[in-house]
């Protein structure tokens, strides 16, 4: 897509964002696309897909939650940094602790990190079974079978008594209703009802609350 014009794209799917974060995209993809070339962070043939696949994929989680200020997120399994970059762009006031157990990958998200200037995003190499809870929001994109994450996740979530829903968003493709037996309060979201392109019509973002 020759004519693309990232810029002009998220102005249009997000009319509130602004040119500081417009710009920090762009960054983003810029440098992302040069560590792309040194560590496999995703595949290469997606490159020149970057953008729907991997950033716009990131963002239908802000479509479906306003992370309050304040509030910590985890991002497991980050890989080259998503969701965890995306959303931490777009949710400044919002704490990211990106976390893989790749470390070439951490290192390339460290560095992304500080090319865009991001002060709310802490990346390191970690297994998230030995973290301690600290968190209010889980993140990530299909790492494993949707009930072996939440047994992997379940401890890192803070106990705080305030009126904040906290729980895990888990962005998964094609079809896993065989996961969802024996949950009962999740939600599902369509990412394909947020944004009409073929790569999400079978995309869905599963909403897990922690109670």
């Amino acid at each position: 897509m020759a004519d693309f014009n990232m810029q002009n794209y998220l102005l249009k799917l997000f009319p509130k964002i602004s040119q500081k974060q417009l710009t920090q995209f762009d960054i983003f993809s810029r440098v992302f696309i040069q560590w792309n070339e040194k560590v496999n962070l995703v595949s290469r043939k997606d490159i020149d897909s970057l953008f729907v696949k991997h950033i716009l994929h990131s963002l239908s989680i802000t479509k479906v939650v306003d992370f309050p200020i304040g509030t910590n997120i985890i991002d497991v399994g980050t890989g080259g940094g998503f969701p965890g970059i995306p959303l931490a762009i777009f949710f400044p006031d919002s704490k990211f602790d990106l976390v893989d157990s790749i470390g070439k990958k951490i290192v390339a998200v460290k560095d992304i990190v500080s090319e865009i200037g991001l002060r709310n995003v802490n990346a390191f190499k970690a297994r998230a079974e030995v973290l301690p809870p600290k968190y209010d929001f889980v993140v990530s994109r299909a790492v494993t079978a949707f009930p072996d994450f939440v047994d992997l996740t379940k401890n890192l979530f803070v106990s705080r008594h305030d009126n904040i829903l906290r729980g895990t968003y888990y962005l998964k493709g094609g079809d896993f209703e065989s996961e969802l037996v024996g949950f009962k309060n999740y939600k599902l979201f369509e990412i394909k009802k947020m944004f009409d392109m073929d790569f999400f019509l079978t995309k869905k973002i599963i909403f897990l609350p922690n109670y």
